[in-house]
This record gives C-alpha cells, sequence and structure tokens, in this order.
C-alpha cells in the first residue's frame, strides 16, 4: 500500500544489502475513505498466479491464495518475505503489485508488454530484470523461447512468466530444499533463477550441436532441403546470442555492485559460477552462427558446382546431338543428289534428247557418282562426317 510502502521508504537498504531489515510497526489502519480495503481474487488473478508463498529464514510459512491475501500476511511478518509467481497476469495484477511495492512504472509498462531485451535496471531500492529462457523441442527439431520479468526488493520477489520456460516450479523447490541459501532473502532467490535459466542453455547448446552435425552431413549428401533448415536454425541463433549476450555484462554488473551492497560471500561464489557458464555459452552461441555461415557457404558454393555440372552436361548432350544432326543432314544430302538426277530422268518425256542417246545411261550413273562423292568430300572436310 501507498502510505506503508512509503512510510518505510527512508528505512529501507538496497537490495543486495544483507541481512534484510525488520518491518517498522504497522500504523493504524486508514479510514476506508483514505485507503480502500485490497482487492479480493478475481477469475483471471487465480489463472495468473502460479504460485505465491511466505518465508521466514529460509521456511516456507504460509500459501496464500491469492494477492490480496499474500499483500496481508506480508504486512503481519515484519521479517518475511514473499516470494509471487505470475504467468502472463493481467493490466489490473500488475497495477496492484505496483501500488503494494512501489514498482516503477516503467518496469511496470515492460513487464506487462513484454518483448523485451535481456536487461538489469535499478529502481531505488528495487532492482528489475528481464531474462530470456531458452528450452529445446525435440520434435520439431527447433528452439523455443521464453520471457521472464524479475522484481526484486528487500522482502519481495516477483516473476511474471511470458512463456513455457523456465521451470521456475523447480527453482522454488530447489530453493525451498536448501533453507540456508533461502534465508539469505531475494537476492538468493534471484540467483537460484538467473542459475536455473543459464543451466537451461545447456540443452539448446547440445540440441543445436546434433542439429548442425546433421545439417553438415545433409550438405555433402546434396539434401535439396538442406538450405532452408540452415536458414531457419540462423535466425534461431540471432535470438539465441540475443537472450545470452547480454547475460554476461548484467552478470558482470552485479558482481561490480558485491562490495557496495554487501553481496553474502557464498552467493559471490554462486554467481561467479553463473557469469562463466554464461560466458561459456555465449561463445558457443557465437561459434555455432560463424559455424552456420560457413556451412551456408559451402551449401552455395556446392550447389553452385552441381549447378555447373547439370550446364555442362546439358551442353555436351546438346553438342553431341548437333553431331549427330550434322551426320544426318550430310547423308540426307548425299543421297538426295542421285534421287534428283534419278527422278529427272525417270520423267520419259517424249522430247527429252538424252531418251535415245547410246551414253544417257551411263552419263547419269555416272553423274550421280561424282556428286555424291564431291558432296561426300566437301562434307568429310568440314567435320560433318
Amino acid at each position: 500500500m501507498p502510505e506503508r510502502r512509503h512510510a518505510a521508504a527512508g528505512a529501507r537498504k538496497p537490495v543486495w544489502r544483507r541481512p534484510l531489515p525488520p518491518r517498522p510497526p504497522q500504523p493504524p489502519a486508514p479510514a476506508p475513505s483514505a485507503r480502500p480495503p485490497g482487492p479480493g481474487p478475481t477469475p483471471a488473478e487465480a489463472g495468473s498466479i502460479v504460485e505465491a508463498a511466505l518465508y521466514r529464514d529460509g521456511v516456507r510459512v504460509s500459501s496464500p491464495g491469492s494477492l490480496a491475501e499474500t499483500f496481508r500476511e506480508l504486512r503481519e511478518q515484519p521479517s518475511g518475505m514473499a516470494w509471487i509467481g505470475l504467468a502472463r497476469p493481467t493490466e489490473s495484477e500488475l497495477l496492484s503489485l505496483a501500488s503494494e511495492f512501489d514498482l516503477h512504472p516503467l518496469s511496470v509498462e515492460d513487464a506487462l508488454e513484454a518483448h523485451q531485451r535481456p536487461k538489469l535496471e535499478r529502481y531505488g531500492d528495487t532492482l528489475f530484470v528481464v531474462l530470456r529462457a531458452a528450452r529445446y523441442l525435440d520434435a520439431p527439431e527447433e528452439v523455443d523461447f521464453g520471457e521472464l520479468h524479475v522484481f526484486v526488493g528487500p522482502d519481495f520477489v516477483i516473476t511474471v512468466r511470458h512463456g513455457a520456460a523456465p521451470d521456475l516450479s523447480a527453482v522454488r523447490r530447489r530453493m525451498e530444499d536448501t533453507p540456508d541459501l533461502l534465508k539469505l532473502g531475494p537476492e538468493a532467490v534471484l540467483y537460484a533463477i538467473l542459475d536455473a535459466v543459464v543451466d537451461g542453455y545447456a540443452p539448446v547448446v547440445a540440441g543445436v550441436q546434433n542439429d548442425i552435425d546433421e545439417i553438415e552431413t545433409e550438405v555433402f549428401r546434396g539434401d535439396p532441403e538442406v538450405s532452408r533448415r540452415i536458414y531457419e536454425l540462423s535466425r534461431e541463433m540471432v535470438e539465441f546470442q540475443r537472450a545470452t549476450r547480454p547475460l554476461v555484462g548484467m552478470l558482470h554488473g552485479l558482481m561490480a555492485g558485491f562490495a557496495k551492497y554487501g553481496t553474502d560471500e557464498e552467493l559471490q561464489r554462486y554467481l561467479r559460477d553463473v557469469a562463466d557458464h554464461v560466458t561459456h555459452t555465449s561463445e558457443r552461441v557465437d561459434s555455432f552462427r560463424q559455424a552456420l555461415q560457413d556451412i551456408l557457404t559451402v551449401n552455395a558454393t556446392l550447389v553452385t558446382q552441381q549447378q555447373n555440372a547439370e550446364m555442362r552436361a546439358l551442353a555436351e548432350a546438346g553438342f553431341e546431338q548437333n553431331e549427330e544432326i550434322k551426320k544426318i543432314s550430310s547423308w540426307a544430302a548425299i543421297l538426295f543428289a542421285p534421287t534428283l538426277v534419278g527422278t529427272i530422268y525417270g520423267m520419259n518425256f517424249a522430247h527429252m534428247p538424252e531418251l535415245h542417246w547410246v551414253f544417257g545411261y551411263p552419263f547419269a550413273i555416272v553423274l550421280m557418282a561424282v556428286v555424291c562423292t564431291s558432296l561426300y568430300f566437301v562434307f568429310k572436310r568440314k567435320h560433318w562426317l
């Protein structure tokens, strides 16, 4: 609520300072006209809240069923911490959280609209973190990306999930199984969430590596569909690169604030380990993108070579066909000459002078032989035969 939060703002320490300050004594309840009662659970709210819980000293003490119950019980637990998990919340729910926890309007707007780049921003004593989770889908052999927004305050953690990844229920179970870590406060929850998101990249890296190996085989096998697969995987690697590369700077920014905000030494070691994993993953993604570009170049070269071979084969076939046509045309011309002479002498007109000539028949035979021989040597000289 605004009255409670503004009154306690001066007593709060930054989110990375430990131990957490106790809550100040609650003022008397204001008049109904000055502060309306908190909203009750609605059907939309029930569908958006994945899980809400209150913790004290690393142990769950309550599991409210609505935001209103969470707010009320958190006020009654001066040394407690609230962990609220939401999935695609409504605008009214986010506005209710913003009013209760003094969330900055810009961060609320980002969480409502989604489609944000990974980033880490500080608004007073509240950290706003945007993460891009990823998971590998075996059946379609593609990478599915989700978006996670995390608000971290002195006594609360709010997660707003857009997408199926990551599985924050597993993160919650892990933290509840290690109360010594959970009692370190909201910063420990943030570490666990970062660790889960980064660990989720490992199966994606393995799946993409397997896809690249298959693509290399398909490229040299001449699969006609491989170009489309290379292009689609390259686009996924661009998205993967956008998800992992900003995390390196974000985690180094958190590590730079260890001394300033008094981060627990154990958390410092955990966050350094997460930063190492992120750096390694980012380098692998960069190498994947470069490998896909090289494969695409090789595939284009192989396709060009195949097309050149096919054009060469067509040209050779055309040349051979042209040579055959020349031979056929040459022999047709050679055979046409005696046919022409024989046709003329076979007309048997009454006034043909050669009809009664003694040497008419030998002359016709010799004429046909001379014409055929001459044509043969002419075509032979021109390499038609």
